[in-house]
């Protein structure tokens, strides 16, 4: 079987298994809170884009993986990350939820961009080295998170995301 096929079995198998985890144990830990409560967990799970750096580390990625997708990718991350962390200050606040829709956009794009360019670059999975994780178990997870977020986001005022909005 060509590697690129393998590549993406491995990233739909890991969408299946993080959403039956999501489904199963996330969500229902998640959805009797309040919105910031929610959003906490996930946001501290984002804190760790920071590994998206790896794709600049030479031994870590093939000197053959495409710069523009290794920068696009490193570089995207760590804004995530650092988006993460300031949503994750600034919850309680004013600024907060703004600033998680800020992230949750940024992010979100971030990751759908990264398998744009590496599809427009002709990335080979094996250019990835032992970052080949990253979009086979981690983006996965990542994305369903942010579908998690904008869900929490949507809700109408701070309700927690299993209880009904008070009528007005």
């Amino acid at each position: 079987m060509p590697p690129i096929a393998l590549f993406g079995i491995s990233i739909a198998f890991s969408f299946v298994a993080w959403s039956l985890v999501t489904a199963n144990f996330i969500w229902p830990e998640l959805r009797d809170r309040s919105r910031v409560d929610a959003l906490r967990p996930l946001l501290i799970l984002h804190a760790f884009r920071f590994v998206g750096l790896s794709f600049l580390i030479p031994g870590v990625v093939s000197p053959d993986l495409p710069a523009a997708f290794a920068l696009s990718a490193a570089y995207g991350d760590i804004a995530a990350a650092v988006l993460a962390l300031l949503s994750l200050a600034a919850l309680r606040g004013s600024l907060g939820i703004p600033l998680v829709w800020i992230f949750n956009v940024w992010g979100a794009v971030d990751l759908l961009d990264a398998f744009y360019q590496a599809n427009a670059g002709g990335l080979v999975p094996g250019q990835l080295g032992a970052a080949y994780f990253l979009p086979t178990v981690v983006v996965p997870l990542l994305l369903i998170t942010h579908g998690l977020m904008f869900r929490l986001l949507l809700q109408r005022g701070a309700v927690a995301a299993g209880a009904p909005a008070a009528a007005h």
